[in-house]
């Protein structure tokens, strides 16, 4: 069974009875996922860009989206419009597929891990995790990477309120410290 499938059947009905609400339409769930690599480096070395590009994609199944500096700063040498980053959105089967990969397989992988903090839940029911390197992901070959890079990734929820997101996460699979 899949985590979609999961939710609908099991989730949902739980959610509805744990947080007293009527509306099957107005029951937390996750709305997109958004995947970001930051590349500060890349001022300097323009080919960075692309191999990040090149990661992103094999980890998300989707082609990434670069993203541009808003304002000048000179003492990271960083002008307006210079390529900075790069990121990914996911909505639907994609995101189900990436949802499920991170609770079944990236999270485990994890040393040393005690749980997700509380706090990576924000008032509005969004959960923020960072992870130090990309080799967690099973699509990225070790041999294969120039350098190793932290990305982000951002679940973006209709929760509305941070005990809402809080357990529709801990639905989902998703460990927090106690």
């Amino acid at each position: 069974m899949t985590l979609k499938d999961y939710y609908n059947q099991e989730i949902r009905k739980k959610l509805m009875a744990d947080l007293k609400i009527t509306n099957v339409m107005a029951v937390p769930k996750v709305v997109k996922i958004v995947v970001n690599v930051g590349a500060g480096e890349a001022t300097v070395n323009k080919g960075v860009i692309e191999k990040i590009k090149e990661q992103m994609s094999l980890i998300t199944g989707q082609k990434p989206v670069v993203t541009k500096a808003r304002i000048s700063v000179s003492a990271f040498k960083l002008r307006k419009g210079f390529p900075i980053g790069v990121k990914v959105t996911l909505r639907g089967k994609k995101m189900d597929s990436f949802l499920e990969k991170l609770v079944k397989i990236i999270i485990p992988r994890l040393r040393d891990f005690r749980g997700i903090a509380e706090k990576n839940v924000d008032q509005n029911g969004n959960l923020n995790i960072g992870f130090s390197e990309q080799t967690l992901f099973p699509e990225i070959e070790f041999d294969k990477i120039d350098k190793i890079r932290g990305l982000e990734v951002t679940a973006v929820t209709n929760a509305r309120s941070h005990e809402n997101g809080k357990k529709l996460f801990e639905l989902l699979g998703i460990p927090f410290k106690k």
